[in-house]
């Protein structure tokens, strides 16, 4: 009854992803083209290379699936905890990389309404068909990680943490995000006279994406409810911990999810998109932007995207955005300026 139930759920979630997807195409930004694969009935998170194939984690489902050259979608290695967690949005293997013969998964929370399993919040080693290691489950909800060396660098987005995993296998915290101050007129639309004053008010930084580039880590902070417009920032911290300080790298972004850099040494920020108090997360207002080192120097890459949720940029320079409605997008440079 609970896997019908939970099926039931997913299938609605994934119907309003659809249904939204629908109304709202990608499309690339100047200079760049645009191609996008599309898996009926997937959630697709987690995106990477691996080898020659992409590598992508599927909230629908809890697997891993690759993708060819070809097109083709291929399922492999264990099915993992999913479902939908406690405000409704899909829970389960959130990222996946290659670790030698077998791969790293950051497993999400329990999802609502499930007993607690021993795979739930915590940093997996699968192989092809089982978990073969526990590297660590003392996690809220790990979202994201990268592995520097011997070491790994986990986002627990629930506890607004950067843990350190070393080779021992021993995790300490590397940094706290404290909580991000906003001003009381985003929240005017919820209350007009509960939040009528000048106050501002706190939020959680929610740490999402991480990226590691030249003994620094680059974290996107997405900011908690209500999501407010222009509210998330990206930042970077010293990766040995000797700097208890992180260095503010952009603001003014919308719900910024994963972070990440082109060849050209460029930063990539991935948005989620823009929050609606009434409908959730506009359809079409997620977008992939590329910031340079000046102010204002920021260009688009692509925009009209629904719930992007990570991205990577490919050996051969392409960039391939993972979406919770199924989609894969690629961009390439050379398009029309």
């Amino acid at each position: 009854m609970r896997a019908t139930l939970r099926l039931a759920l997913l299938a609605a979630a994934l119907a309003g992803l659809v249904a939204a997807s629908a109304r709202a195409e990608p499309t690339p930004g100047p200079g760049y083209r645009i191609e996008v694969l599309r898996k009926s009935g997937a959630i697709f998170c987690g995106v990477t290379q691996d080898g020659p194939f992409l590598l992508l984690t599927d909230l629908a489902d809890g697997r891993l699936y690759r993708l060819d050259s070809e097109g083709r979608f291929t399922a492999f290695g264990p099915t993992l905890p999913h479902g939908l967690d406690v405000i409704g949005d899909p829970t389960g293997p959130y990222r996946a990389a290659r670790a030698g013969k077998g791969y790293l998964v950051a497993q999400g929370w329990t999802p609502a309404g499930d007993a607690e399993d021993p795979h739930d919040h915590a940093l997996l080693e699968i192989d092809e068909t089982r978990v073969t290691r526990i590297v660590d489950r003392d996690f809220w909800n790990p979202f994201d990680f990268v592995v520097d060396g011997d070491t790994i660098f986990v986002v627990d987005a629930a506890r607004n943490t950067i843990e350190r995993l070393s080779p021992a296998g021993r995790k300490t915290p590397l940094f706290a995000f404290p909580r991000l101050q906003r001003e009381d007129k985003s929240l005017q639309s919820l209350s007009p006279t509960e939040f009528a004053g000048k106050k501002p008010y706190e939020v959680d930084a929610v740490p999402t994406g991480i990226a590691e580039r030249d003994g620094r880590l680059f974290v996107s902070l997405f900011g908690g409810f209500p999501y407010v417009t222009g509210g998330g920032v990206i930042v970077s911290l010293d990766s040995s911990g000797k700097s208890e300080t992180a260095r503010l790298e952009a603001d003014g972004l919308d719900t910024p999810v994963d972070v990440a850099f082109d060849r050209l040494g460029r930063l990539l920020v991935l948005e989620h998109g823009r929050f609606d108090q009434a409908a959730g997360f506009v359809p079409g207002s997620g977008r992939l932007l590329r910031i340079g080192p000046k102010p204002g120097d920021r260009g688009l890459v692509a925009d009209g995207l629904t719930r992007p949720a990570s991205m990577v940029v490919l050996a051969d320079g392409r960039i391939a955005v993972a979406e919770l409605d199924g989609a894969v997008i690629f961009l390439s440079q050379g398009g029309a300026e």
